[in-house]
């Protein structure tokens, strides 16, 4: 998968940075990203954390967004654009969120491919594990 910066299409995977992280949403239009995050009434805490919609604005917090380019093999393997809006407008209010097992990237790939998966977690986890091996 590649991230251009574009417009987005309904379906599409967006994402933002946030200092040191990305945070990733479904693109449904311009008044609806559907993303694991806080309402604004919510207590600071990963209990609170939900899937909710916000619009493009307040997705970006003004960052630039990135729309996901997939390749040949990951569009065999997503939903239908229509397929991919409706499964994550059908999540909305869902909880459980985890920041290693059930954060904002798992959301929006179980969103497109039907299973939960974070390749930009998973990353960083073999990176940190080089560099504990290293130091042994």
């Amino acid at each position: 998968m590649k991230w251009e910066v574009s417009l987005p299409e309904a379906g599409d995977i967006i994402r933002v940075k946030h200092r040191f992280y990305y945070h990733y949403g479904i693109y449904i239009d311009d008044d609806t990203v559907v993303q694991f995050g806080l309402s604004e009434d919510a207590v600071h805490n990963a209990a609170d954390v939900r899937v909710l919609c916000d619009g493009i604005h307040t997705f970006t917090a003004s960052g630039e967004v990135e729309r996901a380019c997939l390749t040949l093999s990951e569009k065999a393997k997503s939903r239908s654009r229509d397929k991919i809006c409706e499964y994550a407008l059908s999540c909305i209010g869902e909880g459980d969120y985890n920041i290693l097992h059930n954060n904002c990237e798992h959301f929006v790939y179980r969103c497109v491919f039907g299973e939960s998966s974070a390749p930009g977690l998973d990353s960083v986890r073999n990176s940190i594990r080089k560099l504990l091996k290293k130091d042994k």
